[in-house]
């Protein structure tokens, strides 16, 4: 849990982290990680005998959370998903309809959204509330934020004891108790984490000015991970053999496929358009023979080529490049064929619609070589 450690830490910072990175690269796992750990579940330090001191072991462990976050007794997660019917009120506070039993047509009530329940939470005594946001730039991030943008900023915040400094930012708010339009600051205790998937084609940018405000954590594809994993050598193998006699074959031929295609997506699409290595690790197998490594990787295979049919979209020679289809490499179920519709040129990548498990050693052997 070195990565949600160091998280944490940047939480106690800055308040704020966006954590970034490719799918597959671990990102809800490592949100999960962090709430683990920021609730404290058993993640506590051992009592430490100290000879001569008044009380040699101490009666309860010592956490080893950071800062503010440690010294709060009760802490507590919130979780939400950002998606494209997000609204203000879901985050913060608004009106809408009440529809609940018993409420006469037309009523109106004065939601809490999770953002402000987090913040209340956080406000009180010897407290602390981590709110963590998934997909948040799949929603309409700025405007769910609204004027809250500036104010999660760590030095924009409310003091430790609960009143405004020179440097408390507030902005408008209904109270959900009175109704009225309030002035309203964040605690310091208050700690929110972001994920987000820069590859998402389907989603706007997040705008600039509201990123000034996060601490970046950026998440990499790994096939260190993968070798450790799956229990093969550390290092890549000089050659591959024509024929996989044994798992760790088809386990070596698959990563370095995975690091030559990552290679090619970077230069032709963008690194973050790369594969996440949490593709080829899918329900946590390790595959002990030939058979079970090819049938494990044809499941993956299918859900690769799906991603780089979605990144390189309308770009046929894209998609022979990084395939490898464009060389003429024998065993490579996948061609690049030149031709031409009237006196038009076209070209079009011949190859099955799904790789099949004899057909998948070869195709790693030649998504793994390198341009000469």
């Amino acid at each position: 849990m070195a990565d949600a450690s160091e998280i944490l830490d940047l939480l106690e910072n800055s308040r704020n982290v966006l954590l970034a990175g490719p799918p597959g690269t671990g990102k809800s796992m490592l949100l999960s990680e962090v709430a683990t750990l920021f609730e404290n579940k058993g993640h506590a330090s051992t009592p430490v005998h100290k000879r001569g001191a008044a009380v040699p072991i101490p009666p309860t462990p010592t956490t080893t959370l950071p800062g503010a976050i440690g010294k709060s007794s009760n802490r507590k997660v919130f979780r939400c998903v950002l998606h494209q019917s997000s609204k203000y009120r879901d985050f913060l506070t608004g009106m809408m309809p009440d529809v609940r039993s018993g409420k006469p047509p037309g009523s109106f009530r004065i939601t809490e959204g999770i953002l402000y329940r987090a913040s209340e939470y956080a406000k009180q005594a010897d407290s602390a509330a981590l709110l963590i946001i998934d997909e948040i730039n799949r929603g309409p991030t700025v405007q769910v934020f609204g004027g809250a943008i500036v104010a999660i900023e760590a030095d924009k915040r409310l003091a430790a004891d609960g009143k405004p400094t020179p440097a408390t930012q507030f902005f408008d708010l209904i109270d959900p108790a009175t109704g009225d339009l309030i002035e309203y600051a964040f605690p310091p205790r208050l700690y929110i984490l972001a994920a987000m998937n820069q590859a998402d084609v389907s989603v706007e940018p997040l705008d600039v000015a509201f990123l000034r405000r996060w601490a970046p954590f950026n998440l990499e594809p790994k096939s260190s991970v993968l070798r450790a994993h799956f229990g093969v050598a550390t290092t890549p193998a000089s050659t591959l053999p024509p024929t996989p006699s044994s798992a760790a074959d088809v386990i070596e031929a698959a990563i370095q496929a995975f690091d030559a295609v990552n290679g090619r997506i970077a230069l032709g699409r963008g690194p973050e358009f790369r594969i996440g290595h949490g593709v080829l690790m899918a329900n946590n197998a390790k595959p002990s023979s030939v058979t079970d490594a090819l049938a494990h990787f044809a499941t993956a295979w299918r859900t690769i080529k799906n991603h780089i049919d979605e990144a390189f979209f309308g770009d046929v020679r894209g998609t022979a490049i990084i395939l490898n289809a464009d060389r003429g490499i024998a065993g490579n179920p996948y061609v690049l064929e030149e031709t031409s519709f009237g006196d038009a040129p076209r070209a079009m990548i011949n190859g099955p619609v799904s790789v099949d498990a004899s057909q998948l050693y070869e195709l790693f052997l030649a998504l793994s070589q390198k341009a000469v």
